[in-house]
């Protein structure tokens, strides 16, 4: 059982490693950004701003940095939310990369399994027949389970049901 944790974090460990240093730091900040104090410094700044142009011309005769309806503002927080959503993105682009390949070592390791038993009840049916005071008789089960999946038929036969399903609406 610990060999087995200590596989998976090694896989783990593997890919955080090819990460280069702006992968890194994308993460970091892709990380810092979806935290709820986010959205609180993000208020804490619009309203400072606001606050800032509507007040200091009135208390202390200063010229407004940003008028309403506040263009500058606006353009920083549409600059904000663009590479927001590019941080997000690339980390999320990373996720599905590292996902698909959990997804294709979860494929071998069912198909080397599915062979495995496959060959398990291959055993256990030739032990059964072998054995005289076992009565022989016929399990076609156990005959079609003898027989390892074909991936690349099953891969056929995935296909062709996804064709003749309708589409989603």
């Amino acid at each position: 059982m610990s060999q087995d944790v200590e596989s998976v974090a090694s896989i783990r460990a593997r890919a955080e490693q090819r990460l280069d240093r702006h992968q890194r730091m994308m993460e970091v900040l892709t990380t810092a950004l979806g935290r709820p104090r986010t959205v609180y410094v993000t208020m804490s700044i619009v309203v400072g701003w606001v606050a800032f142009n509507l007040v200091t011309p009135k208390l202390f005769g200063w010229q407004r940095i940003d008028s309403p309806p506040f263009f500058g503002l606006q353009g920083m927080v549409s600059l904000s939310a663009l590479l927001m959503t590019t941080l997000v993105l690339i980390t999320a682009n990373r996720q599905t990369r590292n996902a698909e390949e959990r997804s294709h070592l979860d494929l071998q390791v069912n198909l080397l399994a599915e062979r495995k038993v496959a060959k398990l009840i291959a055993l256990v049916e030739e032990l059964r027949r072998d054995l005289p005071m076992v009565r022989d008789r016929i399990d076609r089960e156990a005959d079609s389970m003898q027989q390892a999946v074909d991936p690349a038929a099953m891969l056929a036969a995935l296909e062709r049901a996804s064709e003749t399903e309708p589409p989603d609406k």
